[in-house]
């Protein structure tokens, strides 16, 4: 389950990637991922697959556009 603390972690941790030049185009790149998904467990103790972060990034995409 992602609560209001987890999806801000998850926020922050892709502008910093993003800011690094690991979102070229529209997409992570895998470096991109692997380094949210390190970090993310590291700051919380929890562990998800590149899936399931991809699937909230997504979900939160579109929720900022509706």
């Amino acid at each position: 389950m992602w609560d209001n603390r987890l999806t801000e972690i998850l926020c922050n941790l892709c502008i910093k990637e993003i800011v690094k030049g690991n979102r070229p185009s529209t997409h992570f790149t895998k470096e991109g991922w692997l380094k949210i998904m390190t970090n993310f467990e590291n700051e919380t103790d929890k562990t998800y697959s590149k899936r399931q972060f991809k699937n909230r990034w997504d979900a939160l995409k579109k929720e900022r556009k509706a």
